[in-house]
């Protein structure tokens, strides 16, 4: 597979769009709420209060964000009520707006009882995934007010970019934290997770826009290639993601950060 790369010099002036089809997108969504749902169905009682890889949360956290990002996405009067409330804590020094946004979150369900998170959980899903399915295609254009830092450069996105990439990564990659956290197999196909990762790949060659050679090994995983006379790597896929999302070990092109 040959990448197509985009000129390091012109990227933080780019706006970061989706390369996913809208389609295929929003099915991706579907599927992974679901999983996730699914697999915080399951969890023993034991299993939520673990820490995860998320520094600042334990599983009962972790999952209260997916849940509170998922209504963000179902309501855009819930979207707008989250905004304004992280946004009253800043702008100062030191000040992330993503950080306030996820933080509220988990601060808001702190009390909730188990049952109350997985039924949310449940029940958010399709209404999340309908959220981000008809949100209009001027929107979807639309650049977001407040530029995101990746690998020590100032990006734009778009919010097609956000709904329809950056969304089903985060709930992705949270399965992710999850199955290591309570040592649970993760669900995965190369029909679901195969496109997610693929797609990763795509934008981590473009963001670093050298040869290469990519083994990614397991259900899905594949063989990835760019130019000539690049470094080699072989791992497994799900470590890949983890390495190039700032968890795990990243050395030379690996530690070009992706955003999940």
């Amino acid at each position: 597979m040959t990448s197509t790369v985009s000129d390091p010099k012109t990227e933080s002036t780019t706006v970061r769009r989706s390369m996913i089809d809208r389609t295929v997108a929003m099915k991706l969504a579907a599927t992974e709420y679901e999983r996730f749902a699914n697999m915080a169905a399951g969890l023993p009682d034991d299993d939520w209060n673990k820490p995860t890889d998320c520094p600042a949360w334990n599983v009962r956290q972790l999952a209260s964000h997916v849940l509170g990002m998922a209504e963000l996405a179902a309501d855009h009067s819930e979207g707008d009520r989250q905004r304004q409330l992280a946004f009253s804590g800043g702008p100062k020094d030191g000040w992330e707006f993503t950080d306030a946004l996820t933080a509220l979150q988990v601060a808001e369900r702190q009390k909730w009882l188990t049952a109350e998170i997985i039924a949310g959980l449940t029940a958010v899903g399709q209404r999340a995934t309908q959220g981000r399915t008809y949100t209009p295609e001027a929107a979807l254009a639309a650049q977001l007010p407040l530029p995101f830092e990746m690998n020590n450069r100032a990006e734009q996105w778009t919010v097609g970019y956000l709904l329809d990439t950056i969304l089903t990564r985060d709930v992705w990659m949270h399965r992710v934290d999850l199955c290591r956290a309570t040592g649970i197999p993760m669900t995965i196909t190369a029909e679901h997770d195969g496109v997610i990762i693929a797609d990763v790949v795509a934008e981590w060659a473009s963001r670093h826009a050298e040869p290469y050679r990519l083994i990614l090994t397991g259900p899905a995983g594949g063989k990835y290639l760019a130019g000539q006379n690049g470094p080699t790597y072989e791992l497994d896929a799900i470590e890949f993601c983890r390495a190039v999302s700032g968890r795990g070990t990243a050395q030379g092109l690996l530690a070009t950060s992706v955003p999940f």
